[in-house]
């Protein structure tokens, strides 16, 4: 049976100086004077329309991203979390993170935004080479990313993450290893940790740049896990490392198949209705000029049908390191545990899952090639 689940709540702010290369996010260059009055005001509209999702729920955290969010003022971010705060309660110990990028705000704002509510600061450092932020068209210099991190971790955040890129342009793997010891030497207590990868409807994917070959891939991802758990960090998901007691509650809830109420351009939700036993999907109007000139801002809605649930399920938490377990299964999808033995069992055959009485645990082997699992569920 399905029970209701954490509920989050994602924000988008979809402008951003200009469009980075590798970018396929819902993104626009700013041209001119951003709407920020107008945009807060439609956000406050459209979770307005939302709020009856919540079922009863406060909201677990809140994730605003981008675009790049720290274009807003410190002042609207405030007007808009004290209007979420009017419609939809918050649990005592609510996690608020803003995306922010290093050359997008004057880091004395820093201690602006918490002031405004935020409890955690995601910026986008990506390297602390030159070279590479250039190849990657990011307007900040290795120099004011460093400041970033210092100014964010002075600004009395509960935490702050870094979000770090490998496998750049012509990288060498003396090159991906520098940037780790650079970020680990400023002190976060979370670090996103990721593979370039080249995704259609970008620049790159016209202009495809010289990626590291795939052996030197594998060195750099290897030699980074590695001084990455030196280093104190976590590996809790494929892309995400963390100090003790510091994982994203944000994306944990997405990646063990919690509700989420997703406003602004372009966002996504997904939710638990729990009376009707069913889990649907919602997609927002995409394009800013549309969206603010909407009354209903919703462009989509779909049903996760139910002979889909399992594999959407395990589309998201086999992102994560930790056992999966039984009851959550059930509890998400409204499906017994034992719809999931016949692909269990052909995983752990190939040594890519162990069975425990009330959980299934990925191996070594099995986070390598999680397709490899997920293509036991596939028909």
């Amino acid at each position: 049976m399905l029970t209701l689940p954490p509920l989050s709540l994602y924000i988008h702010i979809p402008w951003c100086v200009q469009k980075c290369p590798y970018c396929d996010f819902n993104s626009h260059g700013q041209h001119g004077e951003l709407p920020q009055q107008a945009y807060v005001d439609a956000l406050l509209n459209d979770l307005a329309k939302d709020a009856h999702y919540a079922q009863g729920r406060a909201l677990h955290s809140i994730f605003i991203g981008g675009g790049t969010p720290s274009l807003f003022a410190a002042s609207q971010i405030k007007r808009l979390l004290d209007g979420v705060k009017q419609q939809l309660a918050f649990m005592d110990d609510i996690e608020i993170t803003m995306e922010a990028n290093p050359g997008t705000l004057e880091h004395d704002d820093f201690a602006d935004y918490r002031a405004a509510g935020i409890t955690r600061l995601s910026i986008g450092v990506q390297s602390f080479s030159s070279d590479k932020l250039n190849l990657l068209g990011r307007i900040h210099d290795k120099d004011e990313a460093r400041v970033a991190a210092t100014k964010a971790s002075q600004a009395n955040y509960n935490s702050f993450n870094l979000d770090l890129m490998h496998g750049l342009p012509n990288q060498s793997l003396t090159e991906a290893m520098k940037d780790i010891e650079t970020a680990a030497s400023l002190n976060p207590p979370h670090l996103s940790w990721y593979q370039l990868t080249i995704e259609p409807n970008t620049l790159f994917h016209s202009k495809p740049p010289q990626l590291p070959d795939d052996e030197a891939l594998w060195q750099i991802y290897e030699q980074g896990q590695q001084r990455l758990a030196q280093l104190g960090y976590e590996q809790y998901e494929i892309s995400a490392y963390a100090k003790p007691g510091y994982q994203c509650r944000h994306n944990l809830n997405y990646w063990q198949f919690g509700d989420y109420l997703g406003i602004g351009c372009g966002a996504h939700g997904k939710i638990t209705l729990q009376s009707e036993q069913r889990i649907v999907r919602t997609v927002k109007i995409k394009h800013p000029k549309g969206y603010l000139a909407a009354e209903d801002y919703l462009f989509e809605q779909t049903e996760v049908a139910e002979d889909e649930r399992a594999l959407e399920y395990l589309m998201n938490r086999l992102r994560l390191m930790s056992p999966i377990p039984k009851t959550e299964f059930e509890q998400r999808t409204g499906l017994p545990s034992s719809s999931l033995e016949h692909g269990m069992a052909l995983a752990a055959d190939k040594g890519l899952v162990v069975i425990h009485h009330d959980a299934w645990q990925l191996t070594p082997k099995g986070n390598m090639f999680v397709n490899e699992i997920l293509a036991q569920f596939c028909d």
